[in-house]
């Protein structure tokens, strides 16, 4: 097995157990202490872990939660920049609605507007099956743990043909050094997909999302044609993406 994917297996693995010991993951894996300890060592360098005596726990900024719960956290913020992205959405529009809890947010305020909509997440499918002017289209797939999205060599497959006018692209973490990143690979390699598909790639996030960093990195913050997010982002935060000149759009309720 390549380290990798046993870096990605142990991060699964703490995402369930929220503990991890390096005698468990030695035997589990069939390598030694030493080689244990050293991926530790490096997935906690990049913020994705914290070692405790004889193993590892994992922050609770990065843990990848079910998606119902996802659902529930911080859902102000994620109407917020869900309403400045509908903004952006004209009638007649072909858009990619990416898998995710924003996305979803998204998804309920496109009810009354005639669009194509292509989506992987099986959640916003359902919110939109009964919006008679919009024409649905899912790609099929597998759903991966922790998510209600389809991923996979299928979805993979199924993307073929398709194209679309604007790509809302969700993530697990933001940041202008490590870019765009995600827990799973499966993950990564869809979003670097879908992201060829549009003419116009829109990254909505809620500001949560900005200074953390996941396993696998699939775009850079720059591969945005433009980044919405909520009005809760620190002027610390504005300050440092204005710094790299990122096309930013923020939310206000208000609007």
């Amino acid at each position: 097995m390549h380290f990798i994917e046993r870096h990605e297996q142990i991060l699964l693995l703490l995402q369930k157990e929220k503990m991890i010991k390096v005698t468990e993951l030695s035997q589990s894996f069939a390598v030694t202490e030493k080689t244990i300890r050293q991926d530790l060592i490096m997935l906690e360098k990049q913020g994705l872990l914290k070692r405790i005596y004889g193993g590892a726990v994992l922050p609770k900024q990065t843990e990848m939660l079910p998606v119902d719960k996802r659902q529930a956290s911080f859902i102000f913020e994620k109407k917020e920049a869900a309403q400045a992205a509908a903004a952006r959405i004209e009638e007649n529009d072909t858009v990619f609605l990416d898998g995710g809890s924003t996305m979803l947010e998204l998804a309920k305020l496109l009810h009354g507007k005639k669009l194509t909509v292509v989506t992987n997440d099986l959640n916003i499918a359902h919110s939109l099956l009964g919006a008679e002017q919009i024409q649905l289209i899912v790609p099929g797939g597998a759903v991966i743990p922790a998510s209600a999205a389809l991923y996979g060599p299928i979805a993979q497959e199924a993307l073929k043909g398709i194209r679309v006018k604007k790509l809302f692209l969700g993530t697990t973490a933001a940041d202008p050094v490590n870019g765009l990143t995600v827990f799973s690979h499966l993950q990564a390699a869809y979003k670097k997909s879908i992201m060829k598909l549009a003419e116009q790639v829109i990254l909505v996030t809620d500001h949560t999302k900005f200074g953390q960093t996941a396993l696998f990195r699939y775009a850079s913050l720059e591969d945005a044609d433009e980044i919405i997010t909520d009005s809760g982002l620190s002027d610390s935060w504005r300050n440092k993406l204005e710094d790299h000149r990122l096309p930013m759009i923020y939310g206000s309720m208000g609007e």
